[in-house]
C-alpha cells in the first residue's frame, strides 16, 4: 500500500521553535500579582504542568471565576509582551532553517501557540517571522476557541490550508505533553516531542510522542525518513 507524504507540519512556538528562557513563569508571576496574589509553588507547578495549554484555561483553573481569569490573562499578555519587546526571546537554534527545509521538501508549515493572538503577533514581529510560514494559529482561531490538549488547532490547520488529504498526512511537533496529546487526538501520523522546552523525554512519550528529538532542527530529516 502506498502511503501519502506528510504534507502538513504543525509546529508549536514557545519551547519548540522559539526560546523564551522561562518567560511564561515570569509573566505568570506578574499576572498573579496584578490580582493581589503572590504566586506560590502550587500555582507555578500547575503552570509548568500545563505548558502548551491555552493560557486563559490555566487562569480559569487557578483563579476560579471568569472575571478574575480574564484580568489575569490580560495582565499576562501585557507582561509577556513587554518581555518580548525587551529582546528576551530568540529562535531555537536551527528552527528557521528547519522550517525553510520543510517548505523546500514541499510541506506546508503552520505555527501554533497557546498564547492569545496579540502575544503571538508580538513574538512573530520580534523575530521577523510574519512571512515565515503559510499560517499561524492561536486558540481563538478555532471554532470553539479551544487550545491544547484539544485537537482543534491541528484540525484547523488542516482545514484552513487544505495541505493534506487526511489527518494521517499531518506531522505535529512540540515540547509539552499537551502538544503531544493534541497531535494524538487529531490523528496525526507523526507526533514528535522536542527537548528544548518544558517537558522531558519520558513525559513526552507517556503523552503519546511517536518520536523524541533533540530539537526541531532534526524534524526535516525525520519526516524525510518517514516518507521514504
Amino acid at each position: 500500500m502506498t502511503v501519502s507524504p506528510l504534507n502538513l507540519v504543525v509546529l508549536d512556538m514557545a519551547g519548540t521553535t522559539v526560546a523564551d528562557g522561562g518567560l511564561v513563569e515570569e509573566a505568570f508571576a506578574a499576572a498573579a500579582r496584578a490580582l493581589d496574589t503572590e504566586p506560590d509553588e502550587r500555582m507555578l507547578a500547575h503552570v509548568r504542568a500545563t505548558m502548551g495549554e491555552s493560557k486563559i484555561s490555566v487562569f480559569r483553573h487557578l483563579f476560579g471565576d471568569e472575571t478574575r481569569a480574564r484580568r489575569a490573562n490580560s495582565a499576562f499578555e501585557e507582561a509577556y509582551g513587554k518581555l518580548v519587546a525587551g529582546g528576551r526571546i530568540a529562535p531555537v537554534p536551527g528552527a528557521a532553517d528547519a522550517i525553510a527545509e520543510l517548505a523546500a521538501q514541499g510541506r506546508t508549515v503552520v505555527l501554533t501557540t497557546g498564547f492569545a493572538r496579540v502575544t503571538q503577533d508580538a513574538i512573530l514581529d520580534a523575530l521577523g517571522w510574519r512571512d515565515l510560514v503559510a499560517l499561524t494559529l492561536c486558540p481563538a482561531d478555532t471554532d470553539g476557541g479551544r487550545g491544547r490538549p484539544h485537537p482543534d488547532m491541528v484540525l484547523a490547520a488542516l482545514l484552513r490550508t487544505g495541505a493534506a488529504d487526511a489527518v494521517q498526512d499531518v506531522a505535529v511537533a512540540g515540547d509539552t505533553t499537551y502538544d503531544m496529546l493534541s497531535g494524538v487526538r487529531a490523528g496525526a501520523r507523526v507526533v514528535a516531542g522536542v527537548l528544548t522546552g518544558a517537558h522531558g523525554a519520558d513525559a513526552l512519550r507517556e503523552a503519546g510522542a511517536t518520536h523524541v528529538l533533540g530539537s526541531v532542527a532534526e524534524l526535516p530529516g525525520l519526516l524525510a525518513r518517514v516518507d521514504a
